[in-house]
């Protein structure tokens, strides 16, 4: 099938499913823009100097488009060192791959620092990104690392429209205790779950909330509920373009409830030493503005995630054209 921006997936759950059925539904997936994996000659060995013979790295991503532009980032740059992937893209969210991460059937997924950090570890007291990704690496469970991460952050933020905003004198979360009506909020159901959901926010700044679910990440339906009025608040990550595009205003967080989200690899002990330096040369160059950038490419251009990704990587080098 092929691959456009936004578009969501169903796909079963996998928890308890082996590694061979996880394979086979990759023809299922929407976003399996090389053909599902790569015919790379391997060499010999897993070490630095080259991946071990017939050894298949499965890359894995969230049901959101971002998210599969970095699995295919960091998908591509092991190809060119001559690792065989297999692109397993828009399995769901945190609750639905997690399972198969820790399981050892996927062996490379970005992730967000913060978030995953809470999900292991819900009461940490980790605020800046030093500490959440010190953290994280002392949270996470056998078999499973962080490599480093990325400067780049790409985290939920609290948005209204500039009208909104206006009128009301808002520019921190803390300012909308003073709107003195109720508010909803535009947001994947499983944000009425998270720590910095409604009642985090209730907790943190004494402000309360209703979740209206919408199911496509802060998606073009996110923002078509805040545009229309359908709710005064919508849940969009950071590093979307729509934010820039609609001039909403992203309310500031002073007491930290949302930690920072930097693009981290979590990877299997099956990311050998050389797997793991490609990843992180991607890594290292992939700053918050480049991410918007290729995010913005995504949606207005429409563009495959494997053109999205091949552009960029032979932007920065990493990749001959």
């Amino acid at each position: 099938m092929s691959t456009t921006p936004r578009t969501v997936i169903s796909r079963p759950l996998f928890a308890g499913v082996g590694l061979a059925a996880l394979l086979a539904l990759s023809a299922c997936g929407s976003s399996d823009p090389l053909g599902g994996g790569s015919s790379s000659p391997a060499g010999d060995t897993g070490t630095a100097s080259g991946p071990a013979e017939g050894q298949t790295l499965v890359i894995g991503s969230q049901q959101y488009y971002s998210n599969e532009i970095i699995a295919e980032l960091y998908a591509q740059a092991l190809e060119d060192e001559g690792y065989t992937v297999d692109r397993q893209y828009q399995i769901g969210q945190r609750e639905v791959y997690l399972p198969e991460v820790e399981s050892g059937a996927i062996d490379v997924f970005p992730e967000y620092s913060g978030n995953l950090l809470q999900y292991y570890d819900k009461d940490t007291e980790a605020a800046s990104a030093e500490e959440v990704n010190t953290a994280l690496t002392e949270a996470l469970p056998e078999g499973l690392s962080a490599l480093e991460p990325a400067e780049a952050t790409d985290q939920d933020s609290y948005n209204v429209t500039q009208e909104f905003a206006d009128e009301h004198g808002l520019s921190s979360l803390a300012d909308l205790s003073t709107v003195g009506s109720a508010l909803k909020v535009a947001a994947n159901s499983e944000f009425e779950a998270r720590p910095y959901g409604p009642q985090g926010l209730s907790e943190t700044y004494g402000v309360d909330v209703t979740v209206v679910p919408v199911e496509d990440s802060g998606g073009p339906l996110t923002v078509k509920a805040l545009t229309d009025g359908d709710v005064q608040l919508a849940d969009i990550y950071s590093a979307d373009p729509s934010i820039e595009t609609n001039g909403f205003v992203t309310l500031e967080d002073p007491e930290n409830l949302i930690l920072p989200q930097n693009i981290t690899p979590i990877v299997s002990d099956k990311v050998d030493p050389g797997a793991a330096a490609a990843i992180e040369e991607v890594n290292a160059l992939l700053t918050t503005e480049e991410l918007i950038s290729l995010n913005r490419t995504s949606v207005e251009d429409q563009a495959a995630s494997k053109d999205v990704a091949r552009t960029w990587l032979e932007e920065q080098g990493l990749l001959e054209g």
